[in-house]
């Protein structure tokens, strides 16, 4: 009787032990989406004019009004080099506007929401929440800075203006753009396009790859999926 006790108990530590393991590891796309571990991000940055002038939409500018003729963020999310991505990772981590309250004034002039009716802070909170709980980074001022401090290095609107490339409405060959900017950071971007109402393929996103350190741009190890016409509008804004 005594060693069947002694069996019970053993097997009983040896499951406990052995959850307790499980729990430990961290998930791992794909079966697990929600891993905080990745390979890279993607550094998005959107062109206002073209979301402003996409066919059946509008916007709508922040409080703090129409933002300046310049390319805005739209986030910084980790990815996998598969082309899977993690999502809403760490739920004991929500938003918390008073974080970065130092970073707003800035926040809302370059990564800013256009949505239609505004959605203000709400954005930024999906942003962190669905990206930046699965990011490197251990604090929502450190996300958010990262994503400034990449705007500010890779200065999309100059390196394409270096090329004479201009947002006047006018059409640019596409492989320009994206030499221009390689000329700029030194790795060829993904350029996502839109269409307005007239059906015109317009510049609208451009992906960079930066390291899952979010600090160093590297070679897209994946791109996107989609195309732009050969030649595409850049809209005035």
């Amino acid at each position: 009787m005594g060693k069947v006790s002694m069996m019970i108990k053993l097997l009983v530590v040896l499951c406990l032990v052995g959850d307790a393991l499980c729990k430990s590891k961290k998930p791992h796309h794909p079966d697990h989406p929600t891993s905080s571990t990745f390979d890279f991000f993607y550094f998005v940055q959107q062109w206002p004019g073209a979301y402003c002038d996409a066919k059946g939409k509008k916007c709508c500018f922040p409080g703090s009004g129409k933002p300046t003729t310049d390319f805005s963020i739209h986030g910084l999310w980790p990815n996998y080099n598969d082309g899977g991505y993690p999502s809403n990772c760490d739920n004991t981590k929500p938003f918390d506007e008073s974080e970065i309250e130092e970073l707003e004034s800035r926040l809302e002039t370059e990564w800013p929401s256009l949505a239609c009716p505004n959605v203000g802070t709400k954005f930024w909170a999906h942003e962190w929440n669905k990206h930046g709980t699965c990011s490197s980074f251990s604090s929502q001022q450190e996300y958010f800075q990262a994503g400034l401090d990449l705007k500010d290095k890779t200065n999309l609107l100059q390196a394409l203006k270096d090329a004479n490339i201009e947002p006047n409405d006018e059409f640019y060959n596409v492989e320009d753009m994206k030499e221009a900017i390689k000329e700029k950071i030194g790795f060829y971007p993904w350029i996502e396009c839109n269409r307005d109402s007239e059906g015109n393929s317009q510049l609208y996103q451009v992906y960079i790859c930066v390291d899952a350190n979010g600090k160093d741009l590297i070679k897209c190890p994946v791109l996107p999926s989609g195309n732009c016409a050969s030649r595409v509008q850049f809209p005035n804004f």
